[in-house]
């Protein structure tokens, strides 16, 4: 049996709704019986770790493409009616007669493969700013309070200016060095 050639497409969504989309492809495609033509249904996401008010550090998934699915498809028969008569769905992106498929280089780009993502797949969201208060939790200077005078987000990293002996002393910590002051 020769291969069924299958191309990847964005379906625009109602925001929110990506997840019961996603369910909605895959059983129907199950129950008539198409899983050959509609292979892979994909939300992208990444994980994301977030200072809570409390000081607790929670993982979290975040969608990257609010009100987009990615679908492996070969868009023979009925497929794409099936597909853009969906619950939640809008439509294609690209045209609603003939959708024109994503290029792989934009997929990889969407899906973050062989970029710097793949090295570092845990963004970090926190709640430091700068002229807080914090204290240092690790390292040779734990236990000592000091005031945020950077915020570097890319590198993940405080300059730290932390009162040591009566001199004021500037330190580069990671995130994950420090613990916000409670007030």
């Amino acid at each position: 049996m020769a291969e069924i050639e299958k191309n990847w497409y964005v379906l625009r969504t109602i925001s929110g709704k990506e997840s019961n989309v996603k369910e909605y492809i895959e059983l129907d495609m199950k129950n008539h019986g198409y899983e050959q033509y509609v292979t892979q249904v994909l939300i992208p996401t990444e994980n994301v770790i977030k200072t809570t008010a409390t000081n607790k550090r929670v993982e979290q998934k975040r969608n990257l493409l609010p009100g987009y699915v990615l679908v492996e498809a070969a868009l023979v028969g009925e497929i794409p009616h099936m597909l853009r008569n969906t619950p939640g769905v809008l439509g294609f992106i690209g045209g609603m007669d003939k959708p024109s498929p994503v290029r792989q280089s934009e997929l990889n780009r969407m899906l973050g493969v062989g970029s710097e993502e793949e090295t570092s797949p845990m963004n970090v969201q926190t709640d430091f700013a700068v002229g807080e208060t914090v204290k240092v939790a690790d390292g040779p200077f734990s236990g000592f309070d000091g005031t945020i005078e950077s915020v570097n987000t890319d590198k993940q990293k405080l300059k730290v200016s932390v009162k040591i002996f009566g001199r004021v002393t500037p330190l580069e910590l990671s995130f994950a060095q420090v613990s916000k002051e409670m007030a």
